[in-house]
């Protein structure tokens, strides 16, 4: 499905549902929209918003796909969630690795728990002679300074592009020593939105940008968030300026 997430082109989720691991997951969008999609009987979210369901039907469609694009990956789950097998997780790596070197997509993964993705790939990594599927890109969040360490785990992963998504940035986060030591080359930056979002300080969007500059890592940010209006797209400038940079693998 064509998405509105500004840092990619398509979302794919052979996964819904998801259940709450730390606070940036409080307001998040997936139990907000979850409800309505069930209302508007789209298929894959019969049940309630914390019933993660493998939907394999959805499993195959990147193949389909000729025109390279940027998939993000369980846009409204998590790969690596406890309910999510190992083999079905196995079974969307495959597919992903196919569909990249078929057609070019860059799929971007994004999970709160790296520790998971990380014993996956030391169960499986025998099925991928050629190691890590170039075009997958492994990230996770970091809301604050308290899950930074997410990222220590995240670097144990050979993956050629390795991110974080600093959204909802809640605090200002220091991300020097993942940024100097090669873990990360991609860092996005976004305020939270929709009812009771909480505020984020401009200030440590400016922190995040010295940092990732001083460290020639590609640096975007997505929005600046809001209650009612999330200051996305060309709105979420700072000093004047839209920072929409994406890495590149060596």
């Amino acid at each position: 499905m064509a998405s509105s997430i500004e840092w990619t082109d398509e979302t794919w989720n052979p996964v819904t549902g998801c259940t709450r691991i730390s606070p940036g997951c409080d307001h998040c969008y997936m139990f907000a929209l979850y409800p309505r999609l069930r209302a508007m009987r789209v298929p894959g979210y019969e049940t309630a918003p914390d019933d993660v369901r493998m939907l394999r039907e959805r499993l195959l469609a990147p193949l389909s796909w000729k025109k390279p694009r940027r998939v993000f990956v369980n846009s409204m789950s998590d790969v690596f969630h406890p309910r999510v097998p190992f083999e079905f997780a196995l079974d969307m790596f495959s597919v992903m690795r196919d569909a990249s070197s078929r057609y070019g997509h860059v799929f971007q993964v994004l999970t709160k728990r790296p520790g998971r993705a990380v014993a996956w790939w030391e169960r499986y990594k025998e099925r991928f002679p050629d190691g890590w599927p170039a075009n997958v890109w492994m990230g996770t969040s970091v809301e604050s300074g308290k899950y930074a360490p997410r990222l220590t785990v995240l670097a144990r992963l050979p993956a050629p592009i390795r991110f974080v998504s600093a959204e909802p940035l809640l605090e200002r986060i220091d991300l020097k020593p993942w940024l100097k030591n090669g873990s990360l080359q991609w860092v996005i930056v976004g305020g939270e939105s929709g009812a009771g979002a909480r505020p984020m300080d401009i200030d440590w969007v400016r922190d995040l940008r010295s940092q990732s500059v001083e460290a020639g890592v590609a640096f975007f940010v997505k929005q600046l968030g809001g209650a009612r209006n999330k200051r996305g797209g060309g709105a979420a400038t700072v000093d004047g300026k839209l920072w929409r940079e994406m890495p590149t693998a060596e």
